[in-house]
């Protein structure tokens, strides 16, 4: 993904953790979730348009599955549609991120990148308890990592890339071990509180990432 699509992944993001915890109108979040599904959609058609090897089209799969994310969401909050097939699209990406995570990881030695991958998984994952499953009780304590892997995965990294400086691993490492002591008191409530409770069809619909 292009330094400037992450960017704005941070930002949809950002939008979509607030809307999980309430503080936005999700026909508002929508609208945006569109702009950034259309962008994160273009960037990779071009790329794959313009692929001169296998890896420019294999890395550009991967931003498609983030790219119709948002354009799902977008289309869910307007058209207020049911939520469980979104979620259950997520549990699908989670599982690709994960793959995409290892294959940085052992084919292209990028420790950094596979991190990244790894926590959208986790994220991603979320999205299908909340959405696709019905346990609300989760909703909490993936707005908030939703809000905070806004920045660590995605708007501050694309920032250091737009200055043409790389993102070291333990830099990334370090976020993921401060973002889980920060959470883990959400995590043991989310756990406590047990149960499932069905998300209303007009519910936040979280998503988004990539890399």
């Amino acid at each position: 993904m292009s330094s400037v699509g992450l960017l704005f992944v941070g930002a949809v993001l950002f939008v979509n953790g607030l809307l999980l915890l309430g503080h936005v109108d999700p026909k508002t979040a929508g609208v945006f979730n569109l702009f950034v599904g259309a962008l994160q959609t273009a960037i990779p058609f071009y790329l794959i348009a313009t692929a001169t090897s296998p890896d420019v089209v294999l890395s550009a799969a991967g931003v498609f599955m983030f790219g119709f994310t948002y354009l799902y969401v977008g289309i869910n909050n307007l058209a207020g549609f049911d939520g469980p097939g979104l979620g259950f699209y997520s549990a699908w990406v989670a599982i690709m991120a994960v793959g995409f995570g290892v294959t940085n990881l052992v084919r292209f030695d990028d420790t950094a990148s596979a991190l990244l991958w790894f926590q959208w998984a986790v994220l991603w994952g979320l999205f299908f308890v909340v959405i696709g499953l019905g346990q609300a009780q989760w909703t909490t304590f993936t707005a908030w990592l939703t809000l905070m892997l806004s920045f660590t995965t995605c708007t501050v990294p694309g920032f250091v890339y737009l200055l043409g400086e790389t993102v070291p691993a333990w830099a990334v490492a370090a976020s993921i071990v401060l973002t889980a002591v920060a959470l883990a008191p959400l995590a043991l409530r989310a756990l406590r509180d047990g149960g499932s409770t069905a998300v209303e069809p007009s519910a936040p619909s979280p998503v988004a990432v990539p890399a």
